[in-house]
C-alpha cells in the first residue's frame, strides 16, 4: 500500500475517532468558548462581522479574498425537537455551488434553526467552515437531531493538500446575488451621505462628466494613489413609514473612478460610467466587505418592521433580490437573522355590513439579513411564496 493511501486511511480513522469524542463531550452551543479555543479560530460576533454601523457601503477587503466572518447568535433552545425536512438524508456530501441555506433546508423544515443542531468537530481545522466534499451526518443524541461534519473531504486530508483556502468554504447565501446590488444601486444613511467625499467640479469645459474625464473631489484624505471609487448620485429620500423620519437616500450608481492626485481638492479619473456625473455626486470606496459566511438563525429579539426599498427599482420582489428594511442593529437585528415577510392586507369595503375592513397579513416569503446598520439593514429574499412589495411587513419567523 502506498504511503499516501496509508496517510489517508489514518486520517479517516482519526476523524471518526474525533467524531465520537465530539458527540460524547462537546457543548450543545457550537459557538461556545471551548470550541473556539480548541481550534484557535476566533468566533467573530455579529457586531464585528457587520463592521459597525458607520456606513451602508464600507471600505475593506473584498469578501472574495477576506477571511469569512461568523455571527454569534443568542441561541434560544426550543422546547420541542427541531422539525426535520421531509425526506431529510442521514448523510449529505457537500457540493461546489452549495450554500449553507441550501444545506440547512435539506435537513430542516426551517433552515434558520441550523445553529440549534450544528455540532462542530474541534479536530477538524476551522470546524465552523464547510467545504465541498465534506460529509455531513444526521445523528441523534438524547433523542435530539444533531448534524456534524462526519469527515473532511479527501482533498483536504490528502498529504498533497492539507490546507484549503478559507475562500473555498461554502457561503451562507449566493455571493453573485448579493454582489449584484452594487451595480444597481445603494442605500445611503443620512449621516453617511452628508460625510462622503463629493464631486466639486469637472476638469475642463464640461458641465457634466463621463468616462475619460477627470473630476475634482473634496473630502478625500489619506487614500493611496490608484484607489478606486464608486460615484453615486443622491436620489430620492427614504422615510421610515412608522414615524416619517428621514433615514437615508436611494443612491444611483453613476460609474467608477480612480484617484490620480491627492489633495483638497483631489483629482479622480472616471474610468467607466453609465450616466453623467454631476456636481454634488458622492464617492464611495469601490471595495466593500460583505461577510457571506454566517449562520442563519432566528432573531434574539422581537422584530416588527417593513421593507422600505428594493435595490433595482422593481415593484414586485422575488427570490434573491436585495431589499432594505427599516430595522437595524438598534432594533436587535444581526447578520444572519431570518425574518418572515408578510404581505400587507388590503383594505376593502364590506358590502354586507358596510364600512371598511383590512384583510389579514399573509406570509409571503423569507428574508435573511446580510448587512446591518443603526436604523436599516440589507436582506436577501431567500424564498418568495407570493409577490412581495415595498411596505410589506418583516417579523420574526414562525413555525
Amino acid at each position: 500500500m502506498s504511503l499516501s493511501k496509508i496517510c489517508l486511511k489514518n486520517s479517516y480513522r482519526l476523524t471518526f475517532v474525533s467524531l465520537a469524542v465530539t458527540l460524547a463531550g462537546c457543548s450543545l452551543n457550537p459557538f461556545s468558548n471551548d470550541a473556539s479555543q480548541s481550534t484557535g479560530t476566533p468566533v467573530v460576533s455579529s457586531s464585528q462581522a457587520s463592521g459597525g454601523a458607520s456606513s451602508s457601503l464600507e471600505p475593506g477587503r473584498s469578501s472574495a479574498t477576506s477571511q469569512p466572518s461568523y455571527n454569534e447568535p443568542v441561541l434560544q433552545r426550543v422546547s420541542e425537537p427541531v422539525p426535520l425536512a421531509s425526506g431529510a438524508p442521514n448523510e449529505y456530501v457537500v457540493k461546489v455551488g452549495d450554500t449553507l441555506w441550501d444545506i440547512a433546508g435539506t435537513f430542516l423544515k426551517d433552515p434558520w434553526y441550523w445553529p440549534e443542531i450544528w455540532y462542530v468537530n474541534p479536530d477538524i481545522e476551522n470546524p465552523h467552515l464547510i467545504y465541498p466534499g465534506d460529509v455531513l451526518g444526521l445523528v441523534y443524541i438524547d433523542g435530539q437531531p444533531r448534524i456534524t461534519n462526519v469527515r473532511g473531504s479527501a482533498y483536504r486530508l490528502s498529504p498533497q493538500a492539507r490546507i484549503t483556502p478559507l475562500t473555498e468554504a461554502i457561503s451562507s447565501i449566493p455571493y453573485e446575488a448579493v454582489a449584484a446590488f452594487l451595480s444597481s444601486g445603494v442605500i445611503l444613511e443620512k449621516d453617511q451621505a452628508d460625510s462622503l467625499p463629493y464631486l466639486l467640479e469637472t476638469r475642463g469645459e464640461h458641465l457634466v462628466a463621463a468616462a475619460g474625464n477627470e473630476i475634482y473631489v473634496r473630502g478625500i484624505s489619506g487614500d493611496a494613489l490608484g484607489s478606486r471609487y464608486n460615484v453615486v448620485h443622491i436620489g430620492d429620500p427614504l422615510h421610515d413609514p412608522d414615524d416619517n423620519r428621514l433615514i437615508g437616500y436611494e443612491g444611483l450608481v453613476v460609474g467608477e473612478g480612480q484617484l490620480q492626485r491627492g489633495g483638497d481638492p483631489a483629482t479622480v479619473a472616471l474610468t467607466d460610467t453609465n450616466r453623467e456625473a454631476l456636481r454634488g455626486d458622492r464617492l464611495l470606496p469601490e471595495v466593500v466587505d460583505l461577510p457571506l459566511n454566517f449562520f442563519p438563525t432566528a432573531p434574539g429579539s422581537v422584530v416588527d418592521g417593513r421593507i422600505i426599498s428594493v435595490v433595482g427599482g422593481v415593484t414586485q420582489i422575488g427570490q434573491y433580490q436585495v431589499v432594505v428594511m427599516n430595522r437595524g442593529s438598534n432594533h436587535g437585528l444581526s447578520i444572519g437573522d431570518v425574518l418572515s415577510v408578510f404581505q400587507t392586507g388590503e383594505v376593502i369595503r364590506d358590502r354586507i355590513a358596510g364600512g371598511k375592513v383590512r384583510l389579514p397579513d399573509e406570509q409571503a416569503g423569507t428574508v435573511m439579513v446580510f448587512k446591518t446598520f443603526d436604523r436599516i439593514s440589507y436582506g436577501l429574499v431567500m424564498e418568495a411564496t407570493q409577490a412581495i412589495h415595498v411596505l410589506d411587513a418583516v417579523r420574526n419567523p414562525i413555525r
